[in-house]
């Protein structure tokens, strides 16, 4: 073979080689933009609000039967007795003549039947008038008048309607303006009362955040919040029983390291892996599911990829047996035989000598953070994921949706304040609008009294 055929035959090889790179490089590509018409454009990680194309409703027949599963205890409605029943009607009887209308026969008494309803009344502020009684010495010349009752000072409106109106606007989530309609207020008086209500409890965050800080499981997540039409960030630092929200303009590590301080806490914080959290002094447990996402996110980019099939099919299993594994009824041995198992599995896998640039990345990322990966499997009481922070923030975004943030910089503050009040209330297993009450009911009386030991007179008890 001449050598003028020999480096023709190389530049057709190179040529082809040159074509055959750029193929898949389209074909990336071409997979790359259908799965941005199909997921969004943060990909797998896209909000159910932005998605471009939301799955069809299911079919009808489609849905499960209702009820309790075979062998299942149900939960149907359950009627009330009437001793503890709030009201009780006595509803006149259908005919009052006892003769039936029908044949005119005589109607005999054959007792009643009991029907539980629940009812609600409309919220409604109600005009009250106090006579507050005075009297005066005339030979000290002072007057003494009483406090009207349930009344902060200079107050114009009561603790039962601005606990109510708190709870619904910054725990249920209903809108300032829908408030106002439906309790016949004004927005700019209640805005302020809110605002008055924050300066109240300033200092109980703090005193959340020292709670915080010893719990042996902590959350932590964070999203957007715009302020004043600036964006901005939505802090959340959770437990099962306190929820601290905190309101800024900034994402930067320095809020992770005010909250946590600088001196080593007890037990682990569970967190995505977002690099601010990284200054947090205790162990860190880094989230199952997001590290699952990126597992599928790499099935989905190179779906022909043997290597790749194999590698996503068996850490996508065991990182969801990993997350489950907490909520199953199991004795601790039981639990902790099975998450040393799993755990060997993952670190067998992700140790495994791989070819694909996609695989050892996902690899790299195990083997960077093996210390922040697996106190799971150590201590039961820490969960594998970070849901809890994520369904804590929930209510959240749905707010951030209706509302777009804050107006200013003082109602993002209040914000941050009542939240964290309320709904560290309701996660203590308490009635955050009652128990509200029932603490301005005591600051009405004695305003220099500190609120924090009003609303939590007892400590969380720390699983």
């Amino acid at each position: 073979m001449s050598r003028s055929s020999c480096e023709e035959c190389l530049r057709k090889q190179l040529k082809i080689d040159e074509l055959t790179e750029e193929n898949q490089r389209l074909k990336q590509q071409v997979r790359y933009y259908k799965r941005k018409e199909q997921e969004g454009f943060f990909g797998s990680s896209t909000p159910s609000s932005k998605l471009p194309v939301k799955p069809n409703t299911p079919r009808a027949g489609t849905k499960k039967k209702p009820g309790a599963k075979p062998g299942h205890t149900g939960t149907g409605r359950s009627s009330c007795r009437e001793e503890d029943a709030d009201h009780v009607v006595q509803v006149q009887p259908v005919v009052r003549a006892g003769v039936c209308p029908a044949c005119g026969g005589t109607l005999i008494d054959k007792g009643s039947d009991n029907r539980t309803v629940l009812e609600s009344r409309p919220v409604k502020v109600e005009r009250v008038v106090y006579r507050l009684p005075r009297q005066y010495c005339p030979q000290c010349r002072r007057t003494f008048r009483a406090r009207a009752p349930s009344v902060l000072p200079k107050s114009l409106y009561g603790n039962e309607a601005l606990a109510s109106a708190a709870a619904m606007h910054y725990l249920h989530g209903v809108p300032m303006g829908r408030i106002c309609q439906q309790m016949g207020i004004e927005a700019g008086s209640l805005v302020e009362a809110f605002h008055r209500l924050a300066r109240i409890f300033a200092a109980v965050p703090e005193k959340l955040i020292t709670q915080y800080r010893q719990a042996p499981v902590k959350h932590a997540d964070e999203t957007g919040w715009r302020t004043n039409g600036a964006n901005g960030y939505v802090w959340l630092f959770a437990t099962t029983d306190t929820s601290i929200f905190q309101f800024l303009k900034t994402r930067s590590g320095k809020v992770a390291r005010e909250v946590f301080g600088k001196r080593r806490l007890p037990g682990t914080l569970v967190v995505d892996r977002y690099a601010a959290y990284n200054c947090a002094p205790c162990n860190i447990q880094h989230c199952y599911s997001h590290l699952a996402r990126n597992v599928e996110n790499l099935q989905k980019e190179f779906p022909e990829s043997l290597e790749v099939a194999t590698f996503t099919s068996t850490m996508i299993a065991v990182l969801s047996q990993a997350m489950g594994l907490r909520s199953q009824k199991i004795p601790d041995e039981q639990f902790y035989q099975r998450a040393g198992a799993l755990k060997q599995e993952i670190l067998q896998t992700v140790n495994t000598p791989a070819q694909h640039a996609g695989v050892r990345y996902i690899q790299d990322i195990f083997r960077d953070n093996r210390n922040r990966l697996y106190h799971w499997a150590a201590d039961r009481r820490v969960p594998a994921d970070n849901n809890l922070a994520e369904r804590a923030l929930r209510p959240t975004v749905i707010a951030r949706k209706v509302s777009f943030g804050s107006q200013s910089d003082a109602g993002a503050k209040t914000r941050s304040v009542l939240m964290t009040v309320l709904h560290t209330l309701s996660n203590r297993g308490l009635d955050p609008a009652a128990h509200l009450k029932t603490a301005l009911d005591t600051l009405a009386a004695n305003i220099s009294q500190h609120p924090f030991h009003l609303l939590f007179p007892r400590d969380p008890p720390h699983n």
